[in-house]
């Protein structure tokens, strides 16, 4: 059986990203009640950080709240684990993630960290992550709202 990721000792819960039924609602929320501050907003999602990473949680108001939607109901929208600091680890991961037969269902450039995805087996989507240098979100926090593509 392979090493459990746990083991590297770079990983850890990241981040989560909700949907949310009124994203003004829950921004005010988690704003102004928890304290977490607004750093980016992208194609209607809201990014806020605590103030040690470039976002802690992020907001996306669901377009529908209709009984068969569920993929579109308030909730969960997906877990992010940080897998390490560098692409060769990320790398790594995605490797023995395809010996094991877990399909990868993309990847991304988010400038401030480098994605892949994946599901659970229960369809809960997860992203194992490395972040980039700290420097570029606290230069300009906005940056946590950038996508593109990357090729590993």
């Amino acid at each position: 059986m392979p090493e459990p990721l746990s083991a590297h000792p770079g990983l850890s819960l990241g981040h989560a990203v909700l949907r949310v039924s009124d994203l003004e609602r829950a921004l005010a929320f988690y704003r102004d009640a928890l304290g977490l501050v607004e750093v980016a907003r992208h194609r209607g999602m809201v990014f806020l950080s605590g103030g040690e990473r470039h976002h802690d949680l992020a907001l996306i108001e669901s377009r529908s709240l209709r009984r068969d939607a569920s993929d579109r109901l308030p909730g969960l929208h997906h877990l992010a684990f940080r897998v390490g600091d560098d692409l060769d680890t990320l790398r790594t991961v995605r490797d023995r993630l395809r010996d094991m037969g877990i399909p990868i269902l993309g990847t991304s450039d988010h400038r401030v960290s480098q994605s892949l995805y994946l599901c659970d087996p229960d369809g809960v989507l997860i992203e194992l992550y490395v972040d980039a240098d700290p420097a570029i979100w606290r230069a300009d926090p906005a940056a946590v709202a950038h996508v593109g593509p990357l090729e590993l």
